[in-house]
C-alpha cells in the first residue's frame, strides 16, 4: 500500500480539527500553518472531505472547518477513501471485479486478502484515536511486534 501525500495531509488536517479548542471550526489557513500544508492543496483536500461527508464548512467571521460526525466515528479508511478512492484497486478496479486466466486466478485472492488486512487496521483507527495518541489495542499489538518495524 502506498499512502499518498493527499491522504497523509488529510489525516494531519483532521487531527488538527479534532484537537480544536471547544470543537470550534478551524480555518484552512490555521490548519495549513500548523501542519505546513500548501494552501491550494489543502483546499482541494478539504473539498474532498466535504464531498465525503467527513467535514462541513462554516461561513462567517469565526468560520472554518468542522466534523460532520464526531471524530471517533471517522476512521483512517474513511479518510483515505474520501481523498484517494478504494483502499485496494487493480488497474482502477476493485479486487472482486478483476478477472484472471486460470494460471493467475489465485492472484485475485491475494488482493482480496490484502484489502481485508488493510481494513483490519485502517477501519479500527479513528481520528479521535490519532488526536488522543491512543491507538486501539488490536493495532498497538501489531505495532509492538518487532518485525513490523523491519523494512523488507
Amino acid at each position: 500500500m502506498r499512502v499518498t501525500t493527499k491522504s497523509d495531509y488529510a489525516l494531519r488536517a483532521l487531527i488538527e480539527i479534532a484537537n480544536a479548542v471547544d470543537e470550534e471550526p478551524l480555518s484552512a489557513d490555521e490548519i495549513g500553518k500548523r501542519q505546513d500544508i500548501p494552501k491550494g492543496f489543502l483546499q482541494s483536500i478539504l473539498a474532498d472531505l466535504r464531498r465525503g461527508e467527513i467535514l462541513a464548512s462554516v461561513r462567517g467571521k469565526s468560520g472554518g472547518w468542522k466534523f460532520v460526525r464526531p471524530p471517533q466515528y471517522v476512521t483512517v479508511a474513511d479518510v483515505i477513501r474520501a481523498v484517494d478512492g478504494p483502499l485496494v484497486s487493480i488497474y482502477g478496479q476493485r479486487p472482486e471485479s478483476v478477472e484472471y486466466d486460470e494460471a493467475a486466478e489465485s492472484l485475485q485472492q491475494v488482493w482480496i486478502a490484502a484489502r481485508f488486512a488493510l481494513r483490519d487496521v485502517l477501519e479500527r483507527v479513528s481520528i479521535a484515536d490519532l488526536a488522543s495518541k491512543s491507538l486501539p489495542p488490536e493495532v498497538s499489538e501489531k505495532v509492538a511486534v518487532e518485525d513490523a518495524w523491519n523494512p523488507h
